[in-house]
């Protein structure tokens, strides 16, 4: 006699929690070709809103490798904005400040009987940790930026870190970061990808652009022959970004200048267009495989961001006005006053 068998169904995997669902909308509004990336923080996340996170260890940790401008420190800002309504609240660790062993007493504290015991106040407290912390959302993201930079003493004390989630202060106080997501980038091999990309890749050409498996390799190559076999070990996912092309940047353009429009509401109630010339323009000056997005990002402060504020400060601009924003054919960005009309839409003035 055969035992009964209850139903079955068919379980979906793609489907994610809403909290985490809320992080990935944010990410695909704000971040662009990087997907690796924000699964890898999705995937962190899920684990922690299921209580599946090792109670011994930080909820995760993640290193961020691969060119200059790609959107490492962004998707950082992203997560933060999606989860504490701030793109800055994260406690950020700039390693370029932590060359040298004696200046790892900033972060942790001098032990009592030292020069400066009373006067250095450690940054990597119980109570900084919690800043940011909102009800629902008791956790915190701390980045290490250019961990490359930071001296073999910081590199140890984050061992320590990702391995069993404490840290000992200069008083002997122990600091806990169970509840923690340690993120940390890194520039390494971006020397070397930039001087392939200079060495014969094309400007313009997505065919001639430096290979995601070769930006791995040379990334992977880097980071093994800078860190030692155990510090590698202990961090659970280390992402390459990708190169990013001239569509990437022009999506990357479309989010800058929205950004840019909601600020100029927020503060003026004016709306500006900018045209397909203004676009190409942009792009021309703010496409570049070697540093990626910040050239970009750089034209849209010195031809669209700053022109604006001169004059919302001079009060040429006032609220219902509309600023259209074109380039003559000798190559000069002109800005020229109309009125909004009833139809107006901030989206059409934008994109």
């Amino acid at each position: 006699m055969k035992a009964a068998t209850g139903a079955q169904t068919v379980l979906d995997l793609n489907k994610r929690s809403e909290a985490v669902q809320e992080l990935v909308d944010v990410f695909s509004k704000r971040i662009v070709g990087q997907e690796e990336a924000t699964e890898t923080l999705a995937n962190i996340l899920e684990n922690r809103y299921a209580g599946l996170c090792d109670p011994t260890r930080p909820i995760g940790s993640a290193l961020f490798m691969g060119p200059t401008g790609t959107g490492k420190t962004r998707v950082v800002e992203a997560m933060c904005e999606a989860l504490f309504g701030d793109s800055r609240a994260c406690i950020k660790v700039d390693c370029a400040e932590f060359q040298h062993s004696h200046e790892i007493a900033k972060l942790i504290g001098s032990p009592p009987g030292y020069l400066g015991h009373r006067e250095t106040h450690p940054v990597l407290t119980q109570a900084h940790l919690s800043t940011y912390h909102v009800p629902g959302r008791e956790f915190s993201v701390v980045l290490f930026d250019e961990i490359e930079k930071a001296s073999d003493s910081l590199w140890s004390l984050l061992l320590g870190i990702l391995d069993k989630a404490t840290l000992t202060l200069g008083d002997n106080a122990v600091v806990n970061f169970r509840d923690t997501i340690i993120i940390m980038t890194s520039n390494l091999g971006a020397a070397e990808m930039s001087a392939m990309i200079k060495g014969g890749f094309g400007f313009r050409s997505e065919g001639n652009l430096l290979s995601h498996a070769r930006t791995v390799e040379i990334a992977m190559s880097a980071a093994k022959k800078k860190f030692t076999p155990e510090f590698m070990n202990r961090i659970d996912h280390t992402v390459t970004f990708k190169t990013l092309t001239e569509d990437h940047i022009r999506h990357i353009m479309a989010i800058e200048l929205g950004l840019v429009q909601q600020l100029m509401w927020s503060v003026g109630k004016f709306l500006y267009y900018v045209t397909p010339a203004v676009k190409n323009a942009l792009l021309e000056e703010g496409y570049s495989q070697e540093y990626g997005a910040r050239n970009m990002k750089r034209a849209i402060d010195r031809h669209i961001r700053l022109p604006l504020a001169r004059l919302l400060g001079s009060k040429q601009i006032a609220p219902t006005d509309r600023v259209n924003i074109d380039v003559n054919e000798a190559g000069e960005y002109t800005y020229i006053l109309t009125k909004i009309t009833p139809k107006s839409k901030i989206e059409g003035d934008i994109l």
